[in-house]
C-alpha cells in the first residue's frame, strides 16, 4: 500500500471518529452523521452474486425494492444476483454500506 492511502485512510479514520464524537455530543445529527460514515467509508470491495442475493435478504427486501433503495433498475439486481453483471460505482459504495452497517443506513 502506497503512503499516500495509508495517510488518506489515517485521516479519514480520525475525521469519522471525530463526527462520532460530535454526534454523541449532539453537535451533528443523525443524517448528518450518515454522510460521514457514506464519505469515511473508504473500504470498497467487489461483491459476488451469492453475497449481494445474502445481503438483500438479511435485509429482508424483495429484489424490485432493493433496487428502489439502490436507485438503479430491478433488471440490474438481477443481474448481479445471477452474476451476469457486477456492480460499481455509487452502487457497488452502497452496496458495501449496506453490508456494512444495515440497510437503515441508505433509507
Amino acid at each position: 500500500m502506497a503512503k499516500n492511502d495509508r495517510t488518506k485512510q489515517r485521516l479519514l479514520a480520525e475525521a469519522h471518529e471525530l463526527a462520532g464524537g460530535m454526534h454523541e455530543a449532539g453537535i451533528i445529527d443523525l443524517p448528518r452523521m450518515r454522510q460521514y460514515d457514506a464519505l469515511c467509508s473508504s473500504e470498497i470491495h467487489e461483491l459476488s452474486a451469492s453475497r449481494i442475493k445474502k445481503i438483500r435478504h438479511c435485509a429482508g427486501v424483495s429484489q424490485a425494492v432493493f433496487a428502489k433503495i439502490l436507485n438503479v433498475s430491478l433488471a440490474a439486481i438481477k443481474q448481479w444476483e445471477r452474476g451476469e453483471r457486477k456492480p460499481s460505482g455509487a452502487a457497488l459504495k452502497l452496496l458495501n454500506l449496506v453490508e456494512l452497517k444495515g440497510l437503515e443506513v441508505v433509507l
